[in-house]
């Protein structure tokens, strides 16, 4: 299995999967706007989030978007990632607060321990390279970080139930892949994309679950409002809130409104 730790300290592999895979993933843009609308719907507006194993910061730069002026933390452990995360953010106001620290060590919490109470926790694509026994402790490391109502939401790679199921989705992304270096210009052709999707150097440092387990692992941590909110094969976004006061007492009082 490849190491993680090695494997994404690479700039030449970080920067190929920024400019050459990112942009073909299919339907992103939709995965992030799903984020936006969960946290827009919240009665609590995000004013402090936290983008774990964050890479160039897509993701906390699209809540920045929708929700100008909130503190952003930024954390990978990747240094390649990170800069790439500090040029996307030049200039802005306020600036992020990057951190360099490693979620598959328990001490990342201290990392980010005086930011919390947190707002929302979101992460993409980050999660699915640890074992799942650390899936699990770590979210449960996130729902102590959160205040109450706060957001955990996850943009992810999750297991296919079947093999046959697996190939369709990995079709599905080459042609993504193969769309984006065509509307580019690059001259890569289909072919090309589909051995490097198959030959990929960290396709073997992913550890995939499948999701309907990972929503289990959040409902016994007392994540409340818990669900899958979109998924297409392989990609899927889920996650939950930390159950507060105001929470608690909500479907009492829409049962009396009734």
């Amino acid at each position: 299995m490849a190491r993680l730790d090695t494997v994404w300290q690479d700039r030449t592999l970080t920067r190929t999967f920024l400019d050459g895979v990112r942009g073909g993933l299919p339907m992103a843009a939709e995965q992030i706007g799903v984020v936006v609308r969960l946290l827009a719907a919240s009665d609590r507006r995000p004013r402090r989030v936290l983008d774990l194993g964050c890479g160039d910061g897509i993701l906390g730069a699209a809540v920045r978007d929708a929700f100008p002026g909130t503190e952003l933390v930024l954390l990978d452990f990747s240094a390649p990632m990170l800069d790439a995360a500090r040029q996307r953010f030049a200039g802005q106001e306020p600036q992020p607060r990057f951190v360099r620290a490693d979620f598959g060590d328990p001490g990342w919490v201290t990392a980010v321990a005086a930011d919390a109470p947190l707002d929302a926790i979101v992460s993409a694509y980050a999660i699915h390279h640890q074992p799942d026994a650390r899936k699990r402790a770590l979210y449960a490391e996130i729902i102590e970080l959160l205040a109450p109502g706060g957001w955990f939401i996850n943009v992810e790679h999750v297991a296919s139930p079947t093999p046959w199921l697996a190939r369709v989705f990995e079709d599905l992304l080459v042609d993504g892949i193969a769309d984006y270096h065509r509307g580019a210009g690059t001259g890569k052709t289909r072919e090309e994309v589909a051995d490097e999707f198959v030959h990929r150097p960290d396709k073997a440092a992913n550890i995939l679950a499948p999701v309907e387990e990972q929503c289990a692992w959040l409902r016994a941590l007392g994540f409340a409002d818990v669900d899958c909110y979109f998924k297409l094969f392989e990609f899927a976004v889920f996650g939950g809130r930390r159950l507060g006061i105001e929470l608690a007492e909500r479907p009492q009082a829409a049962a009396v409104a009734d």
